[in-house]
């Protein structure tokens, strides 16, 4: 899929403005941390709610780094590099949103501009995108790394094991309605 320059200027723009606002709160928090004992791996921490917005931004970086490199070999003509870049486009910020679940909340202000922002990009991003950034910022507390890994880790398996039952439910309807109506009409 060939996106279009203007397009791509425009995501680059919000990438970039919430990039400056996830820098500019990773900034303030380390020195608001510097130097002090309250550094933990507990989730909501000190350390965690940095190593969170750290995740957010570098993966914000890589993202617009992936679009300056495609836009790059596209106006330059090199069509077989700008073909094997166009994969790389549309891969989520690494962390984004889950960066957010190692924060201590209330989350920032600065955190809520940028994520909000990024929200808007749901559509070119993958579809659950948007919901998963608005379940982020609904979230209470922060909820990584758990205190307990083992229930973690089995309602991780159940969400996934409801997410795989849901699919093959709609896949069996679709089969069902293909099959109804063989023809397509």
């Amino acid at each position: 899929m060939d996106h279009d320059l203007d397009e791509l200027r425009r995501i680059g723009g919000i990438l970039s403005e919430a990039l400056v606002l996830l820098d500019g709160e990773h900034r303030r928090l380390s020195d608001l941390h510097d130097g002090k004992r309250d550094w933990d791996s507990v989730a909501g921490g000190p350390r965690q709610t940095l190593l969170g917005l750290g995740e957010m931004a570098g993966g914000v970086r890589d993202s617009i780094d992936h679009i300056a490199l495609h836009v790059g070999f596209t106006v330059l003509g090199m069509e077989k590099r700008a073909a094997f870049s166009r994969g790389r486009l549309q891969a989520e910020p690494l962390c984004v949103p889950s960066g957010a679940d190692r924060m201590a909340r209330p989350l920032g202000e600065a955190t809520v501009k940028a994520l909000l922002l990024l929200r808007g990009l749901d559509g070119f991003y993958a579809d659950d995108f948007g919901a998963r950034i608005d379940r982020a910022l609904a979230a209470t507390e922060a909820t990584y790394p758990p205190a307990d890994w083992d229930a973690y880790g089995k309602a991780l398996r159940i969400e996934a094991e409801a997410e795989a039952k849901a699919r093959a439910e709609d896949e069996g309807k679709a089969q069902e309605a293909a099959q109804a109506n063989p023809g397509g009409a």
